[in-house]
């Protein structure tokens, strides 16, 4: 078994040594720095290449939600933190059922806080996991893997394609690579890491670039963006019911005393005060056009 991993491991890119920092051992903490530094400048253009697979994920994505259908991260190591991360803030950023997308790390909750080695190899129990979730054929698994050979991530995607879901693979790793068929693979291929096999790096925040392209991006084709403001937003917190009140009269020009007794008639829902002030409706009426309009504020003043 050991030699099976070595040999699938020691061709991968993300395992392989980075001929710019074959001497980092003997730099300077400035020369140090200015090497991870020119590593990560091009992470963003690589991100960019794949725009159209991310552009695919977002479409499946978007249709899920619509549909009652959610999402569930699947990783484990650094890759299932950042799920998790993305997952756990889109809540409080968008006002989402907290069921609606979700991070499931290898290990559990302890794996986040503590590394918990050896789970990411278990095949059967990304599988098991995902049936834990109650993963149905609404649902869409987005597996996360910068490695794209972790058998944790695999035998969760598997499963969710036996289940009728919708697959998505991020992985760090090129496509042509990928063994497993999935609906669309999102393959930022950013290159041997700085320290050779520390994929929380540029494989990391390669990741996290494109978790928060997803979520965000479809979060605004649901309507959960008023010009580029989060308005679907509740007032759980100081930080948001201050934020509210400042949307509203960044938006729509009225005093904070006007902005705070608006947005107490609508019940502290963003979307709700805007359209109220906007088309000079009640609370009832300005939910109503809501509804109409599918959730987006711009069309509801329009209806």
């Amino acid at each position: 078994m050991s030699r099976q991993v070595f040999d699938e491991i020691k061709d991968l890119i993300t395992e392989s040594r980075n001929p710019a920092t074959m001497e980092i051992d003997a730099k300077s903490t400035t020369e140090i720095l200015q090497l991870i530094n020119n590593e990560d400048r091009h992470i963003a253009d690589i991100v960019a290449s794949e725009i159209p697979h991310i552009a695919a994920a977002v479409e499946l994505l978007v249709a899920a939600f619509k549909n009652g259908g959610r999402l569930f991260y699947i990783g484990a190591g650094t890759s299932g933190r950042l799920g998790v991360l993305d997952a756990s803030e889109c809540p409080p950023t968008y006002d989402t059922d907290p069921q609606m997308i979700q991070g499931i790390i290898a290990g559990g909750y302890k794996a986040l806080v503590r590394s918990q080695e050896g789970v990411e190899d278990i095949f059967e129990q990304g599988a098991k996991d995902l049936l834990e979730h109650g993963f149905s054929a609404k649902d869409i698994a987005c597996g996360i893997a910068a490695s794209r050979r972790t058998p944790y991530v695999i035998g969760a995607l598997t499963k969710a394609r036996e289940l009728g879901g919708k697959t998505i693979y991020l992985t760090c790793n090129p496509r042509s690579e990928i063994t497993i068929p999935v609906d669309v693979a999102i393959c930022p291929v950013v290159g041997p890491e700085v320290v050779m096999g520390s994929t929380r790096m540029k494989a990391g925040t390669a990741t996290k670039l494109v978790l928060n392209m997803l979520t965000t991006t479809a979060m605004i084709r649901l309507g959960k963006v008023y010009e580029n403001m989060m308005v679907d937003l509740q007032m759980t917190s100081k930080k948001l019911e201050e934020r509210s009140k400042r949307t509203v009269m960044m938006v729509t020009g009225v005093s904070y005393e006007e902005a705070s007794r608006v947005l107490e008639q609508a019940g502290g829902h963003v979307k709700t005060a805007l359209v109220m002030i906007l088309a000079s409706v009640n609370p009832d009426e300005a939910r109503h056009k809501l509804a109409q309009a599918g959730g987006f504020v711009r069309r509801a003043l329009d209806v």
